[in-house]
């Protein structure tokens, strides 16, 4: 084409501009670019409030495993404590529930599936439900009787026996065994048993080959994921609720994904649609004061019923994973961030907004410029 017409071509149609901004992001390859932060009273105070000394004894306190911060697709921080390293797998535990929100997020993209859908279509065993549908576990609203207790009340813990002792063989038939509490889609309840469920799910609509790979090959290798592991209970079931393993730089390729709405360098990996339901306040919750509202398998920092956001100090739009002891993977779209942390933080002494504070403070985009 002559460069003259390619021109008016770019002017009449804005495509070129659109090609030089995607041709400008930057992607990790087998390993990430970076382009750390220099040294600053700002990064300082976070590293004082994420790595105090530790105490591995009474394990009080904050008790930061791995530091993980990437901005536009490069990471500009990096720091490791105790016995985890670059190289480490960490066990992500409820962070697992949004890995399989993404791995469901590319079977929902190849037509595997709608969330209106009933879950016994795909799980035969949860026949006695039929009104559950597979939106409603997403939002943690199935409606079951649940308590989702560990340390406090572990003899009447629902999660603490799928996981250890009578439910642990068949954790999605073990859910199944337990009765209506609320209409379904009426009430959030967290558990971990909505999530076990959705991975059974899974297994019902690809069958068991294609599902003993599927999380890797829909979503771990596109994304270059090298380090995962994630356990199965006895029937062959991804524990998605709690036992996925990843070193801290291939967890932060999953928050790119999630911070770029579900695209891949060229490829739509998830459909955007997909990330949007992510990120969408469950219609029936009623908020916590300080607690994260619950999307579609991840939390959000959203004011909804008028309340303030979990987080004040931190976008609205900011979005997360969590885990049990600390683990979390930030997304702040607008300011082109991914935080990964890794923890073991025993007596509650963290608090997503005060690292969320120091961050911002640290490395958001207008503070490096």
């Amino acid at each position: 084409m002559p460069t003259a017409v390619f021109r008016r071509l770019c002017l009449a149609t804005g495509l070129c501009a659109v090609a030089t901004l995607a041709s400008a992001e930057t992607w990790p390859s087998a390993d990430w670019a970076t382009a750390i932060a220099p040294a600053s009273p700002a990064v300082a105070a976070l590293e004082t409030y994420a790595f105090a000394p530790r105490d591995d004894e009474s394990r009080k306190g904050v008790r930061t495993d791995a530091l993980l911060v990437i901005r536009d697709g490069q990471v500009i921080y990096e720091r490791y404590a105790g016995p985890t390293t670059a190289r480490t797998p960490h066990l992500a535990w409820s962070m697992s529930k949004s890995l399989l929100a993404a791995t469901l997020g590319v079977a929902y993209g190849e037509g595997r599936f709608k969330l209106s859908d009933s879950v016994a279509q795909y799980y035969p065993a949860f026949a006695a439900h039929p009104q559950i549908k597979l939106g409603h576990l997403f939002n943690w609203a199935s409606g079951l009787d649940w308590q989702e207790d560990y340390e406090l009340a572990p003899l009447k813990s629902s999660v603490v026996a799928m996981l250890y002792t009578r439910g642990r063989s068949d954790m999605p038939a073990f859910v199944a065994s337990h009765q209506g509490e609320a209409a379904p889609g009426t009430r959030f309840r967290y558990s971990s048993g909505d999530t076990n469920v959705l991975s059974a799910a899974l297994h019902g609509m690809l069958g068991d080959a294609a599902y003993a790979n599927y999380p890797w090959t829909a979503l771990f290798e596109p994304l270059g994921i090298s380090s995962a592991t994630w356990e199965t209970d006895a029937s062959g079931n991804f524990v998605a609720s709690s036992y996925a393993y990843l070193i801290a730089r291939d967890l932060a390729r999953v928050g790119l994904l999630m911070q770029r709405d579900g695209r891949w360098g060229e490829r739509q990996l998830l459909p955007k649609a997909w990330v949007e339901f992510n990120r969408t306040p469950f219609a029936a919750y009623q908020p916590i004061a300080g607690e994260a509202v619950p999307g579609g398998q991840w939390w959000l920092n959203l004011p909804v019923a008028g309340a303030a956001k979990p987080w004040p100090d931190a976008p609205a739009e900011t979005f997360a994973a969590l885990g049990h002891w600390g683990q979390a993977l930030y997304v702040l779209p607008a300011e082109k961030l991914v935080i990964v942390r890794y923890a073991d933080d025993r007596d509650h002494s963290y608090q997503h907004n005060a690292l969320l504070q120091l961050a911002l403070a640290a490395f958001a985009p207008e503070v490096a410029q």
